[in-house]
């Protein structure tokens, strides 16, 4: 089966999107960073041995939206927490491996996301580590159900969220991938 790649994108307006980034060098100009940022991913994730498909936040403005490119299959993100939308997002995708990425790690590449699904060749599940404790990818083999447990307890935006949800995948063999970093303040641009 082909591997789905979900990418979790939001409606790039000011004041919605990279808010931490946005204190730092104003609200308009994250959402211009983040809406090129996200633009120049999908150029560097589409390939051939994928689908490529965006989960959309707000739900109806995303879906709506004309900033993404309207060739891409979108999806709801739904309510919720990170957790709550990621799961919901695992649990709607079709057969086959499914990896999840966020939208703002400039270090994605179409390579980096070929070895997260070859990893899934003998592993449940695969995390793309992020170095502040949380990651940049998980990554589902999905021969059965979703794990109800999948995503409870995690601490989201702290250094355990990445411990937390290997951990929410008991007996799971869990591979790990390329540690990239995510934007979240104007140290993270220059770093």
């Amino acid at each position: 089966m082909k591997p789905t790649l979900v990418v979790m994108v939001k409606e790039p307006r000011p004041g919605r999107v990279k808010t931490r980034l946005g204190r730092d060098i104003g609200m308009t100009a994250a959402a211009w960073w983040f809406r090129h940022q996200v633009r120049g991913l999908l150029r560097r994730v589409r390939d051939p041995r994928w689908y490529v498909v965006l989960a959309v936040a707000p739900d109806r403005d995303g879906m709506l939206s004309r900033v993404w490119p309207a060739d891409l299959p979108r999806v709801a993100q739904g309510q919720g927490d990170l957790g709550d939308r990621m799961g919901r997002v695992f649990r709607m995708m079709p057969p086959g491996p499914v990896a999840i990425i966020g939208a703002d790690i400039p270090g994605v590449t179409a390579a980096r996301i070929a070895e997260a699904f070859a990893a899934l060749g003998n592993h449940e599940a695969v995390f793309g580590p992020a170095p502040d404790g949380g990651y940049w990818l998980i990554g589902m083999k999905r021969v059965g159900p979703v794990p109800t447990t999948l995503f409870q307890g995690v601490r989201w935006s702290t250094e355990h969220a990445l411990a937390d949800t290997k951990a929410s995948l008991p007996g799971a063999r869990i591979a790990h991938v390329a540690t990239l970093r995510d934007v979240d303040t104007v140290a993270d641009l220059r770093g």
